[in-house]
């Protein structure tokens, strides 16, 4: 949005010109996210020690070569895909037929 603003012209009169604005580069974040590299005490299944610093836990890792995952059991598990009602789209088929016979029409706008 342009602000607007009186400038003094020099030779006693004033000219209503487009100000300068410039505003700072920022989020609509009221604070800037930041990631702590601090943790809870976690023991490691690599090695048995226990570690404070997630960056010192995944090194240990990228040294032994493993990757790290979560335990997360949901991940293994296979989605179940939705059941269809079809007696449900079928009363909906013979509904829409019969409101058609009748001369029901949807009148686009």
């Amino acid at each position: 949005m342009a602000e607007y603003a009186w400038f003094d012209a020099g030779d006693g009169r004033q000219v209503y010109r487009k100000a300068e604005t410039t505003r700072p580069k920022r989020a609509a974040l009221p604070a800037p996210m930041i990631n702590s590299d601090t943790m809870s005490e976690t023991q490691s299944m690599l090695d048995g020690k226990y570690y404070t610093s997630k960056s010192a836990l995944r090194a240990t890792y990228r040294v032994a070569g493993v990757e790290e995952v979560g335990n997360d059991p949901a991940r293994l598990r296979r989605r179940k895909k939705p059941k269809v009602d079809r007696k449900a789209i079928k009363d909906t088929l013979h509904k829409a037929a019969a409101r058609f016979n009748r001369g029901e029409r949807v009148n686009p706008k």
